[in-house]
């Protein structure tokens, strides 16, 4: 056999192997410390996919050379060995196997409890036997009655005639000795369990008994099976027992049927110890070897295939040496165009949205995991049919971005991850179906997801719907019934599998991401998390006022189609920066204006600086990068009013830079409809009488303000979506204040004295 070109493909191999690690880990690890760009992750794992998918198409040619000839089948060329060649017979060395298997003996354990349980048991019997004995000489108990209570204690031991018979015999007390002793002599020859069944198969001749003492093998024996005693020789072998150690006829007439209860088997046959002894002897069969001298002619054109030149043509496949496969550059820019279709599907005109970098990159490495895993269960399982994506979870790599990027970018992925492993050959027609469905199906299972257990219900969709794509492609290609009940169980694992795993591996990745996924956000909505439990306890009516502001941003954003959720969490945590001086804030204030102690500027200060502790604790908390720019932007860059205008009074001209918020106008519809919910809060606290009409004048002053400072250029918020806003703000306040009453001394206060107070 030549071995260099095997030695030159094993180089070969390892090195791929290096670059492919070196890629992946260049590219992973960027991404951990934050320094990769979506266009660098994307050329990261481009290249890495790249080598994966050349090797699995080199392996994958070698594989099936010379796969067009079939046994029976007339030859249409004629094969000629280039190359000596040595190979293992698999069939003669089977059938070589097969022979000694047949000559293994089974193997039977000798069980001394066994032996101490017949004889404790006889000992038992004697003694009770005896002790009825006295009971009638001293207690005068009738000979009727002893037999009766033998027989309960030991119930369908004996007869009646041959219990009569033992308490009759003359000499019975001498009975405990002799049947003790014939009872050991017939277990020392040893009573075999014997099961034809399990005995099939192995040498007809002989059995092999071990005995052990302190879990080792302590004596192996060969018995030859004509010389085995089994139960049912009992009574002839405790008869010659009997003869053989001369005891007296009286006994020798009742020794069978008086023994014969307390005889026990005390060898058992033992699959464990026959496999081991099957696997030992399976290792010293050698192999048959058969050879191919270079220029053998394998198979001759015009004559028809047997089995042993395909044999042949098997090894020769196997031993062919590493070739530079074909097609190399069109594998290269097919792979190129799905990486480019990637980074298309991942941008604002498909997903409505940008994603960060890190989500980006989770992209990426989900297409090189989902071509890699294609790969390599292509190549495991020698072939491209549904089979392979039947145990290839598609579903898995939907539901991950589903959850962490959204439905669009998951809907995206379900098309295009089939596309690219069916264009690198890892896939055939019906894998591709059947990956498409499922892909598709886990992209729509999840769009109302709110629990994490949702994952299990729609791992259990999934495994629906596969199993109706399954059927559908089994019928289309006429596969026989028989295989309908593997195939459809293989279809339920995927999906229910499916479900587990991206149930395992969410968490991590949520971490890892930080990304404000559905589940994550209604966890972060409890109210009983400690900092909001801890920001009612320090300042109350900042918590009133939070909790207000979320039902208003959830309740507006809904009506406009923006992620309410994630309106509602950002409300909840926008003002955590009051809990450092809560008494500062109107909201918390009681019947003394701590600001009227103090100058304006640092009135100003004080309110400024909430913003500005507010991110640092949302960081602090952990809180995913949209939550803290809700935080951060819930003021934008708009000036306190309130207090310009009272240093003005008092200073005459001030620079307005000194009292404006030191955060940016909203860049999400999410941050400017909670800008809009706590200014609108804040103010319609000090109004008078709440009707809706004045409530709804009032709340468009609001926004006509906020559009004419500029606090919502950058929001995407349209003018339809404003009205939309302000009619939802209407609705929850028209309904909060619907019952209250009217106090004469409440003060109607202006928009700006109310975004003072904020």
């Amino acid at each position: 056999m030549r071995t260099e070109p095997k030695m030159l493909s094993g180089r070969l191999a390892r090195l791929l192997r290096s670059l492919l690690g070196g890629l992946v880990g260049w590219g992973l690890g960027l991404l951990s410390m934050g320094k990769i760009t979506a266009a660098a992750c994307a050329l990261s794992f481009a290249a890495s996919t790249a080598v994966v998918v050349l090797v699995a198409n080199m392996e994958a040619e070698l594989r099936w050379a010379h796969m067009d000839f079939e046994v029976g089948q007339v030859a249409d060329r004629d094969v000629i060995a280039d190359y000596p060649l040595s190979f293992v017979d698999e069939e003669a060395t089977l059938a070589r196997m097969e022979a000694q298997r047949s000559l293994v003996p089974a193997v039977f354990r000798y069980l001394p409890d066994a032996t101490r349980s017949a004889l404790d048991a006889w000992d038992e019997f004697s003694a009770f036997a005896d002790e009825l004995a006295l009971r009638a000489e001293e207690e005068g108990l009738p000979p009727a009655a002893a037999r009766v209570a033998l027989q309960a204690r030991f119930p369908g031991y004996f007869s009646a005639l041959t219990v009569a018979d033992f308490f009759d015999a003359e000499n019975r007390a001498a009975f405990a000795n002799y049947g003790r002793e014939a009872l050991g002599a017939v277990l020392a020859r040893v009573v075999f369990a014997l099961d034809e069944a399990a005995l099939g198969g192995y040498n007809p001749d002989v059995v092999e008994l071990l005995t052990t003492r302190g879990g080792v093998v302590a004596v192996r024996e060969t018995v030859e099976r004509s010389a085995i005693l089994a139960l049912r020789d009992s009574p002839e072998a405790i008869a010659r027992a009997v003869g053989a150690l001369g005891q007296p006829p009286e006994f020798a007439a009742l020794a069978g049927e008086l023994l014969l209860p307390f005889l026990r088997e005390n060898a058992v046959f033992s699959d464990e110890d026959t496999r081991l002894r099957v696997a030992e002897t399976m290792e010293r069969v050698p192999p048959a070897i058969r050879t191919i001298e270079r220029g053998q002619r394998v198979v001759r054109q015009g004559f028809v295939i047997t089995s042993e030149e395909m044999q042949y043509l098997h090894a020769l496949r196997a031993a062919l040496p590493a070739q530079a496969p074909r097609g190399h550059a069109g594998t290269i820019m097919l792979l190129a165009f799905f990486y480019a279709l990637l980074v298309l599907l991942r941008g604002k005109p498909i997903l409505g949205k940008d994603l960060p970098p890190g989500q980006s990159c989770l992209l990426f490495a989900l297409a090189f995991a989902y071509l890699a895993g294609a790969a390599l269960a292509s190549r495991a399982l020698g072939g491209t049919g549904v089979f392979v994506s039947l145990l290839f979870p598609t579903a898995l790599f939907v539901m991950l971005p589903a959850v962490l990027a959204g439905h669009r970018a998951a809907f995206a992925l379900a098309l295009a991850f089939p596309l690219g492993a069916a264009a690198a050959g890892f896939f055939d027609i019906g894998a591709y179906v059947f990956a498409l469905v499922s892909g598709v199906a886990a992209s729509v299972a999840l769009r109302r997801a709110e629990k994490r257990m949702d994952l299990i219900k729609a791992g259990a969709k999934i495994a629906l719907v596969n199993c109706v794509a399954l059927v559908s492609i089994m019928l289309t290609r006429g596969a026989d019934v028989s295989e309908y009940p593997q195939m459809l169980a293989l279809a339920v694992l995927n999906g229910i599998v499916s479900g587990m795993l991206t149930l395992g591996l969410l968490p991590p990745l949520e971490h890892f991401l930080n990304s404000s996924t559905t589940f994550r956000l209604i966890e972060l909505s409890d109210l009983n998390a400690p900092i909001l439990r801890k920001l009612f306890t320090t300042a109350p009516g900042t918590y009133s006022h939070s909790v207000m502001v979320a039902t208003l941003a959830e309740q507006a954003c809904q009506d406009i189609g923006a992620n309410a959720l994630l309106a509602r969490v950002g409300a909840y945590y926008h003002d955590v920066g009051k809990m450092e001086n809560p008494d500062y804030f109107t909201e918390n204030q009681g019947d003394h204006n701590r600001h009227d102690d103090i100058a304006p500027r640092l009135s100003a200060t004080v309110i400024r600086s909430h913003l500005k502790i507010g991110v640092e604790k949302a960081r602090q908390l952990g809180l995913p990068k949209e939550v803290v720019d809700i935080v951060a932007e819930h003021h934008g860059n708009s000036i306190i009013t309130w207090f310009h205008q009272k240093a003005q009074e008092q200073e005459g001209q001030v620079n307005p830079e000194d009292f404006a918020y030191p955060g940016t106008p909203p860049h999400s519809k999410e941050a400017a409809v909670v800008m809009l919910a706590d200014v609108t809060e804040a103010a319609i606290r000090s109004m008078r009488k709440h009707t809706a009409t004045k409530m709804e004048k009032f709340i468009q002053q609001l926004i006509d303000d906020k559009v004419a400072h500029g606090q919502l250029a950058r929001s995407e918020l349209t003018f339809q979506d404003l009205e939309t806003i302000k009619n939802a703000f209407v609705k929850v306040l028209a309904g909060y204040y619907h019952s209250r009453i009217e106090y004469p001394k409440a003060q109607e206060a202006g928009a700006e004295a109310a975004e003072g107070a904020v």
